[in-house]
């Protein structure tokens, strides 16, 4: 047993020696920090990340999407509630210059009754199982916009307020950070660094200046 805990705290250091933690801040053409930006790495090697979530919830309240980012892996799930006393449609097509049809195995579309007073709210899923990001629409009422990012690698988190996501076990080596924002139409090229075993930290600034969200 002792040579077992001892192999064991071997190849735990090991893979720590051979593992760094990363730090990316998305800003925006002024130099401001920029949140609900989906930061992805490409390690040279695959390393043992977190799986991303294979569930997310999103509402519809106060005529709004809730949350307006999310970030999920292929296969994911996707439960819309309606917390609004009016109906709502939900629209999923692919996000950017070209949209695939809704109609599409890609593409989904949903209709959501509004809340009754004493009531629990209406709510459907879709299953997002196709890389990328999924913009959300509301035909019913145009204002309405969200996001969901498919990612096909684990390999990927949400810049928080202050513009920046955190990596941690990030294998040694060389790797390319790919920023992607819903108002940055025309993709960034990929930034390339080497991690070392030391903390470190990258920056990528957009070429554009984010819509803010109407609160």
């Amino acid at each position: 047993m002792n040579r077992f805990l001892a192999a064991l705290a071997l190849a735990a250091f090991a893979w720590s020696a051979q593992a760094g933690a990363l730090k990316v801040t998305v800003l925006d053409k002024e130099g401001r920090p920029v949140p609900d930006a989906v930061v992805v790495l490409a390690p040279s090697v695959p390393g043992t990340p977190a799986p991303l979530p294979d569930h997310v919830t999103i509402t519809q309240q106060n005529m709004r999407f809730v949350p307006a980012v999310s970030l999920v892996g292929v296969g994911a799930v996707g439960t819309f509630v309606n917390n609004d006393p009016w109906e709502h449609h939900v629209r999923g097509s692919a996000a950017g210059i070209q949209n695939f049809d809704a109609a599409s195995s890609s593409g989904f579309e949903l209709r959501l009754e509004g809340k009754a007073n004493g009531r629990p709210a209406q709510s459907s899923q879709a299953k997002f199982d196709q890389p990328g990001a999924v913009l959300l629409g509301c035909h019913l009422h145009a204002s309405m916009k969200a996001h969901v990012f498919v990612s096909d690698t684990p390999w990927a988190a949400l810049s928080g307020e202050d513009g920046s996501a955190s990596f941690v076990g990030v294998p040694e080596g060389p790797l390319r950070i790919r920023v992607w924002q819903a108002d940055q139409l025309l993709e960034l090229p990929p930034q390339q660094m080497t991690l070392t075993a030391a903390p470190a930290r990258a920056t990528v600034q957009l070429q554009v200046l984010p819509r803010r969200r109407r609160v």
